[in-house]
Formats: C-alpha cells, sequence, structure tokens
C-alpha cells in the first residue's frame, strides 16, 4: 500500500509539471466581461440628412424608377396605388407622391380626370445621374456585395437577403442577371433548402478595411499573415463618461487579437474577447461596405447565421458606444459607423452616396413648397373672413 501511495505521488507530481509547463498555459486568454453601456444622445449623427431621410428616399426612388419607364416618365395613379407595401410607402401610394411636389408633379390625366403623376426635371435629371454612376462604377458597387458574401459561410448567401439588403448595398433596382459579371466570379447556386443562392468562386485573399487601414499605418505586415490586435478609432460622443472598471475593459479589448472578417473564425472560444472582437470587426466592415454606413438594427438579423454571428450579436452595438452608434429617430433603431462621418476615417465613400444627398435636397424643397402652400391658403382663409366681417358690420349698420 506504501509503494502503491508513492508511485501515485510520482505520477501525479510529474503531470502538474508537465501542465505547467505548457506553453497554452502562458498565452493570454480574456474571456467575456458583462458590462452595461447607457445610451446617449448625440444629435451629430442623430441629425445626419441622408440617414434622417433614408426612410422615405427608398420608396421614393422606387417610384421615380417605375414611372420613368412609362412614356413621357408619365403614370396613372392606378399603376402604382396597390403597390404601397412591395414599394414599403408608409402611407397611400397617392398621399405619398403629393408630399414631394419637388419630384412628382401631378396633372389630370387625359381620361376620366383621374390623377396623373410625372417626373419633374430635376428628378428626371438625378434619376439619370443615378444610372450613369451604376453604369461607370458597376465593378465597384458589385464588388462589395462580393465582399458581403465572401464574408459569409460557404461563401454563398440566398437571393432574398440579398434582395432585403439591395438598398443598403447600392444595387441597382434592374434583374440581378445585368449585375453578374463573369469577370467577379459571381454564380447562382442551389442551396441545401432548395432555395437559390448567390456564390462566388475566387481564391483571392481580401482585407477588410481594419486590416487595410491598419497596413497604410505600417502596423500590420501582409505579407506574414499576422492578426496582432489591430485597435479600432474610438469616437466618444460628447458627455458620454464611461466608468473606470469600462474603461479598462475596452483597453483590454482592443488589445485582443483581431481576426478578419473574411477568414475562419470557428477556433475562437465564444467567451474570449477575441470573439467579441471579430463580432464587431464583422459589423464594422458589414456597415462600410453599405450607401449610408448605417443600417436598421432589425434588418441585419437575417444575417446572423450566415455570417456565424451570435445569437444576440446586436447587443455590440450596444456595448461599443465608441465605434457605433444608435439613433432612435424615426421610430426605429438604426446602427450608424462612427468612423465614417468623422476625417480621415480611412473609409471610401460609396459611389451612389452623392446622388442619394440630392435627393434629400429635393425632399427639403418639397417641404418648402408644401410650406408655401399651407400659408397661401390661410392666407386666403383669412381675407375672406375679413370681408364676410366687413359685410357684416355693415348690415348691421344699416
Amino acid at each position: 500500500m506504501a509503494l502503491f501511495r508513492n508511485t501515485l505521488k510520482k505520477l501525479v507530481s510529474s503531470s502538474e509539471a508537465t501542465i505547467i509547463n505548457l506553453p497554452c498555459l502562458h498565452t493570454r486568454k480574456c474571456n467575456y466581461v458583462n458590462v452595461y453601456m447607457k445610451w446617449k444622445k448625440d444629435s451629430y449623427y442623430d441629425s445626419i440628412p441622408h440617414i434622417l431621410y433614408s426612410p422615405f428616399l427608398k420608396p421614393i426612388t422606387s417610384l421615380t424608377n417605375i414611372i420613368s419607364q412609362y412614356p413621357n416618365a408619365c403614370i396613372p395613379v392606378s399603376a402604382v396605388s396597390k403597390r404601397g407595401l412591395e414599394l414599403d410607402v408608409p402611407v397611400k401610394v397617392a398621399r405619398f407622391l403629393r408630399l414631394y411636389p419637388s419630384i412628382f408633379e401631378e396633372f389630370v390625366g387625359p381620361q376620366y380626370n383621374h390623377p396623373w403623376f410625372r417626373l419633374t426635371p430635376q428628378a428626371l435629371a438625378l434619376h439619370e445621374e443615378e444610372r450613369a454612376v451604376c453604369c461607370d462604377r458597376k465593378k465597384d458597387i458589385w464588388m462589395r456585395l462580393k465582399k458581403l458574401i465572401l464574408m459569409s459561410r460557404g461563401r454563398v448567401l440566398p437571393l432574398r437577403v440579398i434582395q432585403g439588403l439591395r438598398w443598403y448595398l447600392g444595387l441597382p433596382q434592374s434583374s440581378f442577371d445585368e449585375g453578374f459579371d463573369s469577370d467577379l466570379g459571381f454564380e447562382v447556386v442551389e442551396m441545401e433548402d432548395g432555395e437559390k443562392g448567390l456564390g462566388v468562386v475566387s481564391d483571392e485573399r481580401v482585407l477588410s478595411v481594419m486590416e487595410m487601414n491598419a497596413m497604410e499605418k505600417g502596423t500590420r505586415d501582409d505579407e506574414e499573415g499576422s492578426i496582432e490586435a489591430i485597435e479600432f478609432p474610438l469616437y466618444p460622443s460628447k458627455g458620454l463618461r464611461l466608468k473606470r472598471k469600462i474603461e479598462n475593459w475596452i483597453d483590454e479589448f482592443q488589445k485582443a487579437p483581431y481576426v478578419s472578417p473574411y477568414e475562419d473564425s470557428s477556433n475562437l472560444d465564444p467567451t474570449s474577447d477575441a470573439s467579441e472582437k471579430r463580432v464587431v470587426g464583422v459589423l464594422h466592415e458589414l456597415l462600410s461596405l453599405f450607401v449610408e454606413h448605417s443600417a436598421e438594427r432589425k434588418k441585419l438579423l437575417c444575417l446572423r447565421k450566415f455570417l456565424g454571428l451570435p445569437q444576440k450579436f446586436y447587443k455590440a452595438f450596444e456595448r461599443h458606444p465608441h465605434i457605433f452608434y444608435l439613433s432612435l429617430r424615426n421610430k426605429t433603431c438604426t446602427a450608424i459607423l462612427k468612423q465614417a462621418y468623422n476625417q480621415n476615417s480611412g473609409i471610401e465613400a460609396h459611389p451612389l452616396l452623392r446622388v442619394r444627398k440630392k435627393y434629400v435636397k429635393l425632399i427639403k424643397e418639397s417641404e418648402v413648397i408644401l410650406k408655401n402652400r399651407r400659408m397661401k391658403t390661410r392666407g386666403v382663409h383669412r381675407e375672406d373672413v375679413g370681408l364676410d366681417l366687413d359685410s357684416v358690420e355693415r348690415e348691421t349698420q344699416h
């Protein structure tokens, strides 16, 4: 029995020595820290015009595209009156068209006095400019879709998901087939559940915005392909004060290894800071590909399983207020990438962003036109009331 005990002690002591000397135990590991970030309103990000008007821009451009396809860019309201749900029009289509007189001009139709609408010269010219941009920068626009697909598992996305993100990616409203350039490696494939998807056949290595900026600054050696701790640029909102322990956690988070959204992350510990940094990196890259570098948070939920994101990945927007901002305008929650709206951001502007800004100007012109119409109507009403009072006064004198 004594001999057995001595042998057991030797085995335990030798195994402990072996475990202590394992190199993996000397590597740095950060576990997930559940911190609460208090939301702070920031008027700068809440008032970005093309983001603020985005819910109205989408149906406006859809209607503009439909009307432009008719002869003389004119349609009866009956041609689109029942397509409000399809076009994301929040009210009746006729009422919506009348809200923007600088874009849609109303007139009486040739028969039965039905209301017709046509594009104003400014709107028609802007539509042609948008088509020209889509044609001239076609490869750039479709390359953004290619990057999104390359981030997904199996490098394939369902066509229904791509259709739902078309507005954010700035894809033309024409048929998908017109954009499937063989040079970019697109192919339509049959997915496991029977639905059609769009895949990319490519072995090229794609770098994220974070990696390209790090290479320009000399903090990453692309030839070695290292995944050193690339730090996210932080943009604290005015008046946002974090507790000391949260600031310390952010410092530790920044030191965690950066895993590119285009690389395999299946070996990451889901409870580690490296895993959360990968989630933040995916959301950062995703918003950098969008036209407005923003998106409704709920619209991104469809990408969760395709991008290999955790169940509650959307909480990353709340946990990192120095990287993202959540705008609660328009009765929805919009995630905005702060880096894109600061000087020397290193994020390339989308080719269609300039066109959407011009659409916003037309929307503001419409608001002025409607305001002047209301003032004019009130003025006429006051004059009528004044005349009635004068007549009443004369009658009482007689």
